[in-house]
């Protein structure tokens, strides 16, 4: 008889950052004023598999996890912690870094094959962007760029990781492409803004359990 395959038991504690997604999104959709600390909660709510699962993969692995999701939450919050601050600029910078991150985190430890010819397509998707949204950006352009360019990384290096990963860095990139839509063209329709954090919550969960179940499976 087949054996059934068995769901890890670190799978669990993805649990309450799904519920803390699906909350915050739907907020999103009803213009709730929970919206904005719904999400703060979700960074630290994603941590926890990588914590539960700390003992069970290489240590430098998980503080590179650990640094992106930092990071990221630094994002999210950045008009909420440094209030008065460039909110903007400094979402680019947290971000950034976040993507510098899982870079190296997908170089060092994940990656099993060479680029596929099909994430060329993020090499386009980035000119097209510089083409389309560069002249909106205004002094922003070249920090926008690079951003782009460190984004357009971090889906690259995820194509030649598992097909887990992938799609997070995929669903991940179409996130920000929506963002720079609405922070970027006027007249951008309401549903774009949990559209926004719908394939973000995505991404970054995909990210995490592919790498989670790579970095144990390579563990042992």
């Amino acid at each position: 008889m087949p054996t059934r395959a068995r769901i890890p038991a670190f799978a669990w504690a993805f649990i309450p950052f799904i519920v803390a997604s699906v909350f915050h999104v739907i907020a999103l959709g009803l213009e709730s004023p929970l919206a904005g600390p719904s999400k703060l909660v979700l960074m630290p709510l994603l941590a926890v598999p990588a914590l539960f699962t700390m003992r069970q993969i290489r240590p430098s692995a998980a503080v590179l996890l650990l640094i992106a999701l930092l990071f990221s939450w630094l994002g999210d919050g950045a008009g909420a912690f440094f209030p008065g601050g460039p909110t903007l600029p400094l979402m680019l910078l947290f971000f950034g870094l976040a993507h510098i991150a899982y870079i190296v985190l997908f170089a060092r430890h994940l990656v099993r094959r060479k680029v596929p010819w099909w994430a060329l397509v993020y090499a386009v998707w980035w000119i097209g962007m510089i083409a389309f949204l560069g002249p909106h950006t205004g002094p922003l352009f070249f920090g926008v760029a690079g951003y782009g360019i460190v984004l357009a990384g971090t889906a690259i290096f995820a194509a030649r990781c598992t097909p887990l990963i992938a799609t997070g860095g995929a669903f991940f990139l179409a996130s920000d492409t929506i963002l720079a839509f609405r922070l970027f063209l006027p007249g951008m329709p309401d549903w774009t803004s949990p559209a926004v954090m719908f394939t973000y919550t995505l991404g970054q969960g995909l990210i995490i359990a592919g790498a989670l179940l790579a970095l144990r499976k390579k563990q042992r």
